[in-house]
C-alpha cells in the first residue's frame, strides 16, 4: 500500500468516525437511548461495525450512553405516564436491546403499590366517560384496558371491582 492510499484510508476512517459521532449526538439530543438502539441507528446509516463500536465505547466511557440509567428512566417515565405494568415494561426494554439483568434491576426498583395505584388511576380516568354504560360492559372494557397495559387478570378484576364499588362475586363455574 502506498503512502497516499494509507492517508486516504486514515481520512475515510476519520470521516466515518466523525459521521458516526454526529449521528449519535443527534439521536441523544432528542432523548436518551440504549446502546443497542444507537448501534441499530448507526448500522442503518451504513457505519462500519468497528467504527460504531469505537464511537459507542467513547460515549459510554464519557457517561453519555448508559443502559442502566436509560432503563431506570424509561421504566419510571412509562410507568408514570402510561400506567404500564412491569411485564409490558420488560418487553419494551427487551425491544430496546437492554440486557435482561439491567432490565430486571430497573424493574425491581418499581414499587408494586405504585403500579397498583397506576391501575386505579387508569380505571378512574376511563370511568368518567362510561357513565351511560351498564356494569357488565364497564367491567369488560375496563379489564380489557388493564390487560392491554399488561396487568394480570386477577389484578384487573380486583381493581375494577374496587372502583365500581362491587363486592367480589363468587365463582359459580368451579
Amino acid at each position: 500500500m502506498s503512502p497516499d492510499e494509507a492517508d486516504s484510508q486514515d481520512y475515510d476512517v476519520a470521516e466515518q468516525m466523525s459521521r458516526a459521532r454526529q449521528i449519535v449526538y443527534d439521536r441523544l439530543a432528542v432523548t436518551a437511548r440504549s446502546r443497542a438502539d444507537l448501534e441499530q441507528a448507526l448500522a442503518k446509516k451504513h457505519v462500519p461495525a468497528e467504527v460504531a463500536r469505537a464511537i459507542l465505547d467513547k460515549f459510554e466511557d464519557a457517561g453519555l450512553v448508559d443502559d442502566a440509567e436509560f432503563a431506570r428512566s424509561w421504566v419510571q417515565s412509562r410507568q408514570r405516564s402510561k400506567g404500564l405494568s412491569s411485564r409490558v415494561l420488560a418487553m419494551e426494554l427487551r425491544r430496546k436491546g437492554v440486557d435482561e439483568e439491567i432490565a430486571r434491576e430497573a424493574l425491581d426498583e418499581l414499587d408494586p403499590a405504585v403500579e397498583l395505584e397506576a391501575a386505579h388511576r387508569l380505571v378512574q380516568t376511563k370511568l368518567r366517560s362510561m357513565s351511560a354504560l351498564d356494569d357488565t360492559t364497564k367491567i369488560r372494557r375496563l379489564t380489557g384496558l388493564l390487560a392491554r397495559k399488561g396487568y394480570s387478570p386477577q389484578i384487573a378484576f380486583d381493581v375494577v371491582r374496587q372502583e365500581l364499588g362491587a363486592e367480589p362475586a363468587p365463582l359459580e363455574s368451579l
